[in-house]
């Protein structure tokens, strides 16, 4: 960490504690607005941001009947969350990323939807949790933005061989329960970069320390904030749902096989002594891709052809294949547009979600051999006909496609990790006490 007194004193000085002077009284009377918790190189964490993540903390932890540590443990946690956010968006800013408010309110609505609320029902829940909506938009465009930065800073340093994603797939198909999930609680017990046996020894009696605890009954995610240096701390230690694949290799290898419960540790690794706790288990899902065939013709109105003649051509056509007067392939070789029309308009075996939403609901709506009535899209007039619909065993492309992103899930929580340390370790942070 760089260490700059001059800037200090300049802060201390300029910032420390911001007064408003009223006409009404005299010079001498100050009132303290705000004050400076942390500066964090050009930018700063202020009090009133560290009461307002404390209280709602606490708030989430009353709903959930969560016991927490005390106000100096988790005081400490909030200023590393705030700090680390400060310096991420600082890294955002000069980087341009922006979150424009149609990207905000599309993600908003789906938050809604995913909690089955319409957009002004979930307003009114924000309204009466006690925040105001415009502080809740602004608080989720920066959660987008520190997530793009990380995606954006960790996955150039992430690189994933051909080899790897074989060597787990070989392991995934040796497991016999690589169907199961579990439900991970993670505590993390620091120790330095270079640390010494002292070090060692000092972090190893914490953590056994923490384990007799745990194994006695204390709360694990009240532990979890207290005294974790992980990520996660805030969220009570919870990795949440995972297979055996994803964890680190350390973690799996205690894991596998074990019931909901159990507790492990201390577990060595680069950033210190770990302790896990099995919290649930469960079942894998199965996943089943359809596939349709269809073909069809498509024509696309034109300044001369109007909609209206499109679908009059195609009425027409339906009209002399029923009639046994002509070959729907033959219609679609000779009218049809685009580049299936040399295969008879055949699409050939497909996902029906890759098609315009129009063409898939009609597919959705038709039984096999059955033709649709015109209809558009927006490519222009179609008629279909279903020629068939089967369950695709994709079992092989979904295995090394889950492969990769296991990979690539467990590198990014480490290198995240390192990366939020390297980006501290350069940066200007000086954080003052403050009377609890």
């Amino acid at each position: 960490m760089k260490t700059l007194l001059p800037l200090k004193s300049l802060f201390a000085v300029a910032l420390l504690s911001i007064s408003a002077l009223s006409p009404s009284v005299s010079y001498s009377a100050e009132q303290e607005l705000d004050r400076i918790a942390a500066i964090v190189d050009s930018g700063v964490v202020l009090e009133s941001e560290v009461t307002e993540l404390i209280a709602n903390i606490k708030a989430q932890a009353a709903q959930k009947n969560q016991a927490l540590p005390s106000d100096k443990a988790l005081r400490v946690q909030v200023m590393d969350k705030l700090i680390n956010e400060s310096l991420i968006l600082q890294l955002g800013e000069r980087m341009g990323v922006q979150v424009s408010d149609a990207q905000l309110d599309e993600t908003i609505t789906n938050l809604a939807q995913s909690n089955n609320m319409s957009l002004a029902q979930f307003r009114q829940v924000i309204v009466n949790d006690g925040m105001s909506y415009e502080s809740y938009r602004e608080s989720v465009r920066k959660e987008l933005i520190i997530g793009e930065v990380r995606r954006a800073s960790v996955r150039r340093r992430i690189n994933i061989s051909a080899q790897e994603v074989n060597n787990l797939l070989e392991t995934m198909k040796e497991q016999t329960s690589q169907n199961e999930e579990y439900n991970i609680g993670h505590i993390l017990i620091e120790f330095p970069p270079e640390p010494t046996q002292a070090d060692l020894n000092a972090a190893k009696e914490r953590a056994e320390k923490v384990i007799e605890l745990l194994n006695e009954g204390s709360d694990f995610g009240r532990i979890a904030i207290a005294s974790s240096g992980d990520s996660n701390a805030l969220d009570g230690g919870s990795l949440g749902w995972k297979t055996i694949n994803e964890l680190p290799t350390l973690f799996a290898e205690v894991i596998e096989g074990n019931k909901k419960g159990d507790i492990f540790g201390p577990i060595r690794t680069g950033l210190g002594f770990s302790i896990v706790k099995i919290l649930d288990i469960r079942g894998r899902e199965v996943v089943e891709v359809e596939e349709v065939r269809a073909r069809h013709i498509l024509i696309k109105p034109t300044i001369i052809l109007s909609d209206a003649k499109a679908e009059e051509m195609l009425q027409g056509f339906l009209d002399q294949i029923a009639a046994g007067e002509a070959d729907f392939a033959e219609l679609a070789k000779e009218h049809s547009e685009g580049p299936t029309s040399v295969r008879g308009g055949d699409l050939g075996w497909s996902d029906p979600n890759k098609y315009d939403p129009a063409f898939r609901d009609m597919l959705a709506s038709l039984e096999i051999d059955e033709y649709s009535k015109p209809f558009r899209s927006s490519f222009g007039w179609h008629i279909t006909q279903l020629t068939g619909r089967r369950m695709l065993d994709a079992t092989a492309q979904i295995n090394e496609n889950k492969a990769y992103q296991l990979i690539y899930n467990r590198k990014f929580g480490m290198e995240s990790a390192r990366w939020i340390k390297e980006t501290r370790d350069q940066a200007f942070i000086e954080i003052f006490e403050q009377d609890l």
